[in-house]
């Protein structure tokens, strides 16, 4: 009986080390476990929400010579992107029947110079016009740099004056080519009453021969488009060359969805993304198109979009590079703030029609309400409900409930 009890001794300890082992496993296997999730911070800096959409490079004023009289235009020597200056002969033209006009095309070619020489004065007042908004602008520069020196008025208020004496002298330029472009139609139209017995003909056509009509071009610029390179046999009127100013009169057309461009304001800071070169363009927005057209997407829907003109305030050797028809990113800017409270986009989610996030304090996730404000997509506004350097749960799981553990996941 004796050598039993040491055997049944060992055997009770044996069973309660089985015992104790498999209440240890079954206590590890049912202890409750973290949920492995990202997180994230509440951040406070800069946030900005943009409309971003493919524009289109596109020279303001496109000129486009054409032929004086029906004739045979001679082989155009000129290639897209050569320079030329006002007056340079671009091109040149051999009427098809140098005699007299007939009566009726007389009649028609002088009521052309009439309408003309009309168009010409017209220009020529809203130069006059343009010339008064500038000294007047310039003037209410002037004061605002006086006022401003004091402290009467803002910066803002200064940098409008500025910005106000700009456009007026740019709407002076315009001008001033549209007086250039009615001289040139001016021309073409006293052309069509060039005969052989005129004594007008031979002082036009003495610097090519007495059978050449040169072909001039109305503005310094570029040739942006030779309509028609070979010789061939052209009516009156008959495109030739496209010619415009690359370097000043440059502007970014971009069509936005309806919904979209009623969010848009003039004078909008624009920022020009993926031209080609380094770094961003800066423009703003000049002009909204007050209708809109119906467009077919790619997708087959159709949509309502508005023509929105842009305009740069980057100088001009920065966009060296950009011609006419060139693909630009327009992101258009809608609000912004420089100092904002902020979270990811993606640690806020719909709770009852309000917005939720889950907060990790102390290992635990704790679902709190907030409120939101702007937004970019990635980033959202925070007003209320967050403070700065909270943590939060980014892309919370469907499963993820008040009071769960949770601890960030590893990356890879």
């Amino acid at each position: 009986m004796a050598s039993n009890r040491p055997r049944n001794r060992t055997r009770l300890f044996l069973g309660l080390g089985l015992a104790l082992l498999l209440g240890l496993a079954l206590a590890a296997a049912f202890w409750p476990r973290p949920e492995l999730v990202d997180i994230g911070r509440v951040t406070r800096g800069p946030l900005v929400v943009t409309i971003d959409e493919e524009g289109k490079t596109e020279v303001r004023d496109v000129y486009v010579v054409t032929t004086p009289v029906a004739g045979r235009l001679l082989r155009v020597q000129g290639v897209d992107g050569d320079a030329v200056k006002q007056g340079d002969v671009v091109a040149h033209m051999r009427p098809a029947a140098p005699s007299v006009l007939d009566l009726r095309t007389r009649e028609q070619a002088r009521a052309a110079v009439a309408a003309a020489q009309a168009a010409l004065l017209q220009a020529k007042a809203e130069v006059n016009a343009a010339q008064a908004d500038v000294e007047l602008s310039v003037s209410d520069h002037d004061r605002a740099k006086a006022l401003a020196a004091r402290g009467t008025i803002s910066t803002a208020a200064l940098d409008q004056a500025r910005t106000a004496a700009l456009a007026a002298q740019a709407r002076l330029e315009t001008s001033r080519a549209a007086v250039a472009m009615r001289e040139a139609e001016l021309a073409n139209a006293q052309a069509q009453l060039i005969g052989f017995d005129d004594q007008g003909l031979a002082e036009a056509l003495v610097e090519v021969g007495s059978s050449d009509i040169p072909l001039r071009a109305p503005v310094d610029g570029r040739i942006l488009r030779v309509v028609e390179e070979s010789e061939t046999t052209l009516g009156a009127g008959a495109p030739v060359l496209e010619i415009g100013n690359i370097e000043e009169d440059l502007q970014v057309a971009v069509d936005l969805l309806s919904s979209d461009a009623v969010q848009v304001v003039p004078g909008a800071r624009v920022m020009l993304d993926d031209w080609g070169g380094l770094g961003t363009l800066d423009a703003v927005v000049e002009r909204i198109a007050p209708l809109g057209s119906t467009e077919v997407s790619a997708l087959g829907v159709e949509e309502q979009r508005v023509r929105v003109i842009l305009r740069f305030t980057a100088p001009p050797e920065t966009r060296a590079a950009l011609g006419h028809g060139y693909r630009v990113l327009a992101r258009i800017v809608t609000w912004e703030a420089q100092d904002t409270l902020q979270i990811p986009q993606s640690a806020a989610f719909r709770e009852g029609g309000e917005w939720a996030v889950f907060r990790v304090e102390g290992g635990r996730a704790e679902q709190v309400p907030v409120t939101l404000g702007q937004g970019n997509g990635a980033q959202v506004q925070v007003l209320d409900g967050l403070g700065e350097g909270d943590e939060i749960v980014l892309y919370p799981p469907a499963d993820l409930a008040d009071g769960d553990l949770v601890a960030q996941r590893q990356a890879g």
